[in-house]
């Protein structure tokens, strides 16, 4: 049998909370602050927060991609 790399494990968290862009270059996530306490916020605010985020610093990126290393 032949010994190779072992596989890395993805985190599943991380998984459904992070999406990398189609380059590859950047990260997507959903922002936070839709979960309760919603009757205070204005309905422009919340619109906003309905949107994804997308984060292109390279630290975040590379963290992102050791997480969750088999996405595109």
């Amino acid at each position: 049998m032949a010994k190779g790399k072992a596989k890395v494990k993805t985190r599943k968290s991380a998984a459904s909370r992070y999406f990398l862009t189609g380059s590859g270059k950047k990260v997507k996530f959903r922002g936070q602050g839709m979960r309760h306490i919603l009757t205070k916020k204005s309905s422009k605010r919340k619109r906003h927060l309905r949107q994804m985020t997308v984060v292109g610093t390279p630290g975040v990126v590379k963290k992102v991609k050791m997480l969750v290393p088999y996405s595109r």
